[in-house]
């Protein structure tokens, strides 16, 4: 269950069983402050925050973050994790964004995965534009946990009609979705999709969130991919396990739509995620097989393992040659190379127009969904080329490597010269152990990004 948030006016601060305050490290605690948190917290409560070397007394907690947006995102992260079920934050002359980062923590700490009662986080902020900060900070937080929920739900249950529904779920106002079928898919050409589906007994489908609102038309692509084997260019026992994971970016695509409709941006959106799970069988797709795409355009399958650029470039072509889109974003779990390159902190940012991708590391930043651009070299195109294709799907040139740009240039023609931003979350997208603001499992990253970059525009 997500976390709940109440926010309450801080004068009227009352008693609290497990009371953080969070207080900057460089400036002393007014009188009215240790008269609140005396009363509240007791006089050891107060002693301690009028001096940092005094013990904090059990169950409470002092929090000194430096005057940071990540610092208060990561304090709140702590204060939330610190919910037990329940836990009331007192912010003390923190301005109102430092509040919002705080907020956004609170809510990624108090994801609970092993107990169906939620986390009940209250926020004591004083005056309205804390307030709202708060609010919305904590939507921000709840949008990434949305995210989260949807990847880490196991694939036995998560099916590409399952995660279909999930679009569907977030219907309403001015948002619309529609599921397309094998059959629309058949008749359109969504080769790509075909072939990766084609090995499960679970179909295939894509799925259309479209949000009519005004100005140019952005087009949202994420990766749905419910479970990747491999197909029969089989992964490794050790590599699957998380492959629950591999469809992070229709989350996050999934979550921002939601998030858009409720927060009512003025911008025209349309969200597609490419459902499909990716399985050996004597149905599956071959290496050296040669499936046509949206658009004409032909690729040779040589790895039945990079099946996500597959299916994103059938929805990019879509996106650009019949929806009309002004922006493309795509958002996938795409390489291992980005990780390699990149971490699990930051995911690769590939992007033809600059003011678009300094746009989204901006929002990024804000979100503490890091961003670092990779350039799109043209020479290294040569990595992919085919003799029986337009382009292969995994390197015929080894000596290129670059196997995160490589996968970025495969994916470049589709958008037909559009405007268009590849994030690559490969390495963000999932965390294999546990940290303050998430536990091990899906992330949910991109899902705020996405939304706060569309609300700003």
């Amino acid at each position: 269950m997500p976390p709940t948030l109440s926010v309450r006016p801080a004068p009227e601060l009352t008693g609290a069983e497990r009371l953080v305050v969070v207080h900057p490290a460089d400036t002393p605690a007014s009188a009215p402050l240790l008269a609140a948190v005396t009363r509240v917290g007791g006089p050891d409560l107060a002693a301690a925050l009028s001096d940092p070397e005094v013990a904090v007394p059990a169950p409470h907690l002092i929090l000194r973050p430096p005057a940071t947006p990540a610092d208060y995102r990561a304090a709140g992260a702590t204060a939330g994790r610190s919910a037990d079920p329940t836990v009331s934050c007192l912010l003390s002359s923190v301005t109102a964004s430092l509040v919002g980062a705080f907020a956004r923590g609170a809510a990624l700490g108090a994801q609970r995965m092993a107990t169906p009662d939620p986390a009940e986080v209250t926020l004591w902020v004083s005056g309205a534009a804390r307030e709202a900060a708060a609010r919305a900070g904590f939507a921000s937080g709840a949008t990434t946990l949305a995210a989260r929920n949807l990847a880490n739900t196991p694939s036995n249950v998560k099916s590409p009609e399952w995660l279909a529904a999930q679009a569907q779920a977030v219907a309403g106002g001015r948002l619309r979705v529609q599921t397309h079928d094998t059959g629309w898919l058949e008749a359109r050409g969504f080769g790509g999709v075909l072939a990766v589906g084609r090995g499960s007994a679970r179909p295939p489908n894509v799925t259309e969130l479209r949000y009519r609102g005004t100005g140019p038309h952005i087009v949202l692509v994420g990766k749905g991919i419910t479970f990747d084997s491999g197909g029969l260019s089989l992964k490794p026992p050790t590599g699957m396990p998380l492959m629950k994971t591999d469809m992070s970016g229709a989350a996050a695509v999934i979550a921002a739509m939601g998030a858009l409709r409720d927060r009512g941006v003025r911008a025209s959106v349309t969200g597609l995620i490419a459902c499909a799970e990716n399985m050996p069988s004597g149905s599956a797709m071959r290496p050296g097989d040669v499936l046509r795409q949206v658009g004409g355009r032909t690729t040779e399958v040589l790895n039945t393992d990079a099946e996500g650029r597959l299916v994103l470039a059938d929805c990019l072509a879509y996106a650009t040659t019949t929806l009309g889109a002004d922006l493309v974003i795509d958002v996938a779990t795409l390489t291992g190379a980005a990780t390699v390159g990149l971490g699990r902190q930051h995911a690769a940012l590939y992007a033809t127009d600059d003011r678009l991708a300094r746009t989204l590391e901006r929002a990024g930043r804000d979100t503490g969904e890091l961003l670092w651009r990779m350039p799109l070299v043209p020479e290294y195109a040569s990595a992919i080329d085919s003799s029986i294709a337009d382009a292969a799907n995994s390197a015929t040139d080894d000596s290129v490597q670059a196997g995160s740009i490589t996968a970025a240039l495969f994916l470049q023609p589709f958008v037909h010269g559009v405007p268009w931003a590849h994030l690559d979350i490969a390495g963000t997208g999932r965390t294999e152990s546990d940290r303050p603001d998430c536990r091990k499992g899906a992330t949910g990253f991109g899902a705020a990004l996405l939304t706060d970059w569309i609300a700003a525009r």
